[in-house]
């Protein structure tokens, strides 16, 4: 059981041995969803990780975080940003990620924690500007994640939830991955799989995009589109094909959208999607969060 952990001390194999089992006792005891208060007790006082060179260390709010974003322990990743929101979002040892940025939204986005990710978010929006950017626009690995962005894997993964949050809370829809590819054409890509699968949610996603990305946006696919044409009209629709290749505006209704989503601020987003002058069903998604 986790809570009969104890640290006895030692050095060499033993107390990397003790570490061990002092970290799997904490992941075991997230992985159960245990009170807040006794996590708490056991990260800051009875349980440690074995970081490479022999180093004994403590779990910070930011490896903890980890931890309830994979297990989907909302009220422990609650506790965690409200009360250490700036180290919470921190870069975790290397024993939790393979290069030097912190790794949570992609974290958020691959697991589908679509209210764990609201609250990052709105921690993002205390920090600075420049550290709020760096959040939101983390390029990831180029050897494990191929620097994909959170936008990027929300494509990939077809998550139009956390894709919208995301553009909704200021990420960069235009940055390049190290295939050279934006997050419009990771989404483009997912489209032509064949055989077709969860359309409807990968054109949900395009129309979330529509609404963020410039108008003028060059993107690699659009050359494939264009030379094959019939099969990208009935895979989009003409409209939306029109409109990605430029042979015609966008709609007004997108038009429109772009305007009003813009009137909003990342700090009212998307609590103030309710308060667009639009019928319901003409809305993006509906998104109920608490904020």
């Amino acid at each position: 059981m986790p809570w009969s952990v104890r640290w006895v001390g030692g050095c060499g194999a033993q107390s990397q041995k003790q570490c061990k089992k002092s970290s799997f006792a904490f992941y075991q005891a997230v992985r159960d969803l245990l009170p807040v208060w006794f996590l708490e007790d056991m990260r800051t006082m009875e349980v440690f990780h074995w970081e490479d060179g022999g180093k004994v260390s403590l779990y910070s709010p930011s490896e903890a975080l980890l931890y309830a974003l994979v297990h989907d322990h909302q009220p422990y990743a609650r506790h965690l940003l409200t009360k250490f929101p700036q180290s919470a979002l921190a870069v975790p040892s290397q024993s939790f990620s393979c290069c030097q940025s912190a790794p949570h939204l992609a974290m958020a986005v691959r697991y589908n924690r679509v209210r764990v990710l609201f609250r990052i978010l709105k921690a993002i929006q205390t920090l600075p500007p420049g550290d709020r950017a760096a959040h939101l626009d983390r390029q990831g690995c180029s050897r494990v994640e191929g620097g994909k962005t959170a936008l990027h894997m929300a494509c990939e993964l077809v998550r139009p939830e956390c894709l919208l949050l995301l553009l909704g809370h200021g990420a960069a829809p235009c940055l390049r991955d190290s295939a050279g590819n934006t997050p419009l054409d990771t989404l483009l890509q997912q489209i032509s799989q064949m055989p077709a699968a969860n359309m409807r949610a990968k054109l949900l996603c395009l129309d979330c995009l529509f609404f963020f990305v410039p108008q003028d946006l060059e993107f690699a696919m659009k050359q494939q589109l264009l030379d094959n044409r019939r099969q990208w009209q009935d895979l989009l629709g003409e409209n939306r094909f029109q409109c990605l290749v430029g042979l015609a505006p966008p709609s007004l209704f997108v038009g429109a959208m772009r305007v009003l989503i813009r009137t909003i601020s990342p700090e009212h987003f998307p609590e103030a999607l309710d308060n667009l002058p639009l019928p319901h069903f003409l809305k993006p998604l509906d998104l109920k969060l608490e904020s």
